[in-house]
C-alpha cells in the first residue's frame, strides 16, 4: 500500500517533463508509473497541469543564527524557503555569531536549528583554524566556505593564498568542496562614494577575475573542489571555459540578481539593490545566461543575505551589502528564464540536481525518481502574481523584487511525502531535519 500518489501532466523527471503518477511510501518516491495502481494508494493529490519537481535546494543561504537572530533565523528563514518550493539549504558559516569555523560553533548551531525545511551547513575556512576542519568534517558539514576579500563582518576575516594552502590538502583528502567568494580587492580611491555606478567601479570585474585566477591555479595544484560562488564578472568566463576544458574539479554559481537585474535600471539610492559582488551591466548579464544556458556556469542560488532596516541605510559604501531573496528563487530564475525561452526541465537542473550534487545529497534528493526522497515542489509556471513585501516569510521585508511581477506560484512543498506548505498554510510541527555528512 503507497502512502500518496501524486498525478500531473507536467512532471520533471530525469527523462523530461511528462504526464506521470509519483508513487510515495514511507517518505521515499518508491516508484514512477503512468497509471495509478487500483486501489493500492491511500491518498491521491491530482495537480493537473501545475508542475511537479524535485524540492529545490539553495547551497547558498545565510541564517545568521545564533547571535544575529534580529537579522534572519532559522524559522523565518526556513519557513520562507519552504514557501518557495525549497525542501534544502545549506547554511552559510557566516553571519551567525559565533561564526562556524569550530566544532562548539556548528554544535550551537544545530541545537538551535528550528527547522521547517532540511538544513546542511559549511563549515569555515579563516586564518588560524586549519586545526578544526577535520574536526568539523567529522562532525558533518558538507564542505567549507571562505572569503578572498573582506567578508563584511571582523569575526569571519578572508584568507590570504598561504592560508589555502594549508586547508585545500585537507579538504581534497575527503573530496569535499571549497566555496569561495572570489574577489581579490584593492584600495580604491576615497573619492568613490555616491551613485550606484561609482560603487560598481569600486568593485571592478578584475577582482573576480584576479580571484578565479588564483582559486583555478591552487584548484589544479591540490586536485580540491573549488566552487566560485556568486559569479557576477562575464569577463571571468574564459578562465573558467579553459580549466574545465583541463578537466579541475571547478563549479560555478550565479544567483538570481545577477539574472534579473541590470545596473542600468537600479534605482539611485535604493540599498536594497547593494550586493557584493554587484549587479553589473546588461551586456555583462546577458553574457551570464548564455554562460548558463552551455553549461558553463552549473547552478543558481540566492546568497540570501538580509539585514536589519537601520543596516539598510546610508550609501553604498556604509549600508550591508546583501539581498533577501530566499523565498523568490523560483519564481525569480523562471520569470527571467521563460522570456529566454529555457525549458522548464534546465529549471530543475539549475534549482535542483545540480546543487544536490555540490552538497554531497545527490544519491537521495535533487531528483524524481525511484528511492528518491520525496521532497517536492508544485508550482505553476504560467501565473503571474505580484510580489508584496509584507507577504514574504523573511525577518525583514527589504527586498529589490518588491512590487515586481513574477511567474512561477508555488502550490505545494512536501517534505519525505508529507505536505509541509499549502497555499499559504503551513503544517504546525516543523518538518526539516539537519543534514549531517556521514
Amino acid at each position: 500500500m503507497f502512502d500518496l500518489a501524486i498525478k500531473g501532466n507536467r512532471i520533471i523527471t530525469p527523462d523530461g517533463i511528462q504526464p506521470a503518477v509519483v508513487l510515495i511510501k514511507d517518505g521515499l518516491i518508491a516508484d514512477v508509473v503512468t497509471v495509478i495502481p487500483g486501489d493500492a494508494v491511500r491518498k491521491i493529490h491530482d495537480i493537473h497541469d501545475n508542475v511537479l519537481m524535485p524540492g529545490i535546494t539553495d547551497p547558498h543561504v545565510h541564517i545568521n543564527e545564533p547571535g544575529r537572530t534580529e537579522w534572519e533565523g532559522f524559522t523565518t528563514a526556513t519557513r520562507a524557503a519552504l514557501a518557495g518550493g525549497i525542501t534544502t539549504l545549506v547554511d552559510m558559516p557566516l553571519n551567525a555569531h559565533p561564526v562556524t569555523t569550530t566544532v562548539a560553533a556548528l554544535e550551537a548551531k544545530i541545537r538551535v536549528a528550528n527547522l521547517f525545511t532540511n538544513c546542511g551547513y559549511w563549515g569555515g575556512v579563516v586564518p588560524g583554524n586549519t586545526d578544526e576542519l577535520e574536526p568539523l568534517i567529522e562532525k558533518g558539514v558538507l564542505g567549507f566556505k571562505a572569503f578572498l576579500t573582506h567578508s563584511g563582518i571582523d569575526d569571519f576575516p578572508n584568507v590570504q593564498e598561504e592560508d589555502l594552502r594549508k586547508a585545500m590538502p585537507i579538504i581534497a583528502k575527503h573530496g569535499l568542496p571549497l566555496l569561495v567568494h572570489c574577489e581579490l580587492s584593492n584600495p580604491m580611491p576615497a573619492s568613490v562614494v555616491g551613485t550606484y555606478a561609482a560603487y560598481l567601479d569600486s568593485r571592478p570585474a578584475v577582482w573576480e577575475e584576479n580571484a578565479i585566477a588564483l582559486m583555478i591555479r591552487l584548484c589544479e595544484e591540490f586536485h580540491c573542489r573549488v566552487h566560485i560562488v556568486h559569479l557576477s564578472a562575464a569577463s571571468a568566463l574564459p578562465k573558467i571555459i579553459k580549466a574545465r576544458a583541463a578537466g579541475l574539479p571547478l563549479t560555478v554559481e550565479t544567483a538570481q540578481h545577477y539574472l534579473y537585474f541590470n545596473a542600468e535600471g537600479i534605482p539611485e539610492g535604493d540599498m536594497a539593490f547593494k550586493c557584493a559582488p554587484p549587479i553589473r551591466d546588461q551586456e555583462n548579464n546577458e553574457l551570464l545566461w548564455q554562460a548558463l544556458k552551455s553549461g558553463i556556469i552549473d547552478m543558481v542560488a540566492t546568497d540570501h543575505s538580509p539585514s536589519p532596516a537601520d543596516l539598510k541605510k546610508g550609501g553604498y559604501m556604509d549600508a550591508w551589502g546583501g539581498i533577501a531573496s530566499l523565498q523568490l528563487a523560483l519564481p525569480a530564475l523562471w520569470t527571467a528564464a521563460r522570456q529566454r525561452q529555457v525549458p522548464l526541465t534546465r529549471i530543475a537542473q539549475w534549482l535542483c540536481s545540480a546543487p544536490a550534487l555540490l552538497a554531497g545529497t545527490h544519491k537521495y534528493k535533487g531528483k524524481i525518481a525511484k528511492g528518491y526522497d520525496a521532497d517536492l515542489v508544485v508550482w505553476n509556471p504560467d501565473q503571474p502574481f505580484t510580489v508584496i513585501p509584507e507577504n514574504l516569510q523573511h525577518k525583514h521585508p527589504i527586498t529589490p523584487y518588491a512590487h515586481e511581477t513574477l511567474y512561477g506560484v508555488v502550490r505545494q512543498t512536501y517534505l519525505k511525502g508529507i505536505k509541509a506548505y499549502d497555499q499559504g498554510l503551513f503544517t504546525a510541527t516543523p518538518q526539516g531535519e539537519n543534514i549531517l555528512r556521514s
